[in-house]
């Protein structure tokens, strides 16, 4: 597997803060940054039978206490869990935890609202399949 090297989406994947993702002491204390993902590309395929379309599978580790910031991708995106136990969410939606085994959809109107690690002391893993338009990127902003 080699890292993934579209800037936009390292970028995207920098360190973002998430409502009660970090907890807070005292009444002037500043919520941490959450750890950001680690996100490699392991293959990207056209798909010739749907013209301009193309498969992408990526991996994805949370670490402890690890979180997305809200994005959305513009394909459909199938989450599935391999180590650890993750939170993920998409706007208009309720929370989903999931664990070893367990699967995730996002369309491509949705907007990514929570992507987290459930634990802020064991890691995460999971295997993300992207369909999506070819050449476009795997992970845009929000807006």
């Amino acid at each position: 597997m080699r890292p993934l090297l579209l800037i936009p989406l390292l970028a995207l994947f920098a360190p973002a803060t998430h409502a009660g993702n970090t907890p807070a002491h005292g009444p002037h204390a500043v919520a941490t940054p959450a750890p950001p993902p680690i996100v490699r590309e392991v293959m990207v395929e056209p798909l010739p039978d749907y013209p301009g379309k193309e498969a992408m599978i990526l991996t994805v580790e949370y670490p402890p206490g690890g979180a997305d910031p809200v994005h959305r991708h513009d394909a459909h995106g199938f989450v599935y869990v391999l180590e650890g136990h993750i939170v993920m969410g998409v706007a208009g939606g309720r929370e989903v935890s999931l664990g070893p085994g367990e699967a995730f959809h996002e369309g491509p109107n949705d907007i990514h609202t929570v992507g987290r690690n459930a634990s802020s002391s064991e890691p995460a893993k999971f295997v993300v399949f992207l369909l999506k338009d070819a050449g476009r990127p795997a992970v845009l902003p929000a807006d």
